[in-house]
């Protein structure tokens, strides 16, 4: 399956930003049900975690619509 450009109110976007922004929400409710819990407080680097999080968020968006 080939990934083409999405035209957004006439301007053309890349999909991957909008995969990047889909990620980051989740990502954002993933941190907040963690700090929540009080599960932030038990990793070593919360900014690395997270990021980490992000990565692990972003890659089955990627494979899921590359596919």
């Amino acid at each position: 399956m080939r990934i083409e450009e999405i035209d957004l109110f006439g301007v053309y976007v890349a999909p991957m930003s909008l995969m990047l922004a889909a990620a980051w929400v989740v990502t954002i409710v993933l941190r907040r049900v963690a700090a929540s819990f009080g599960l932030l407080r038990h990793v070593w680097h919360p900014a690395l975690f997270m990021f980490a999080v992000y990565m692990i968020v972003l890659s089955p968006i990627v494979l899921s619509l590359a596919m």
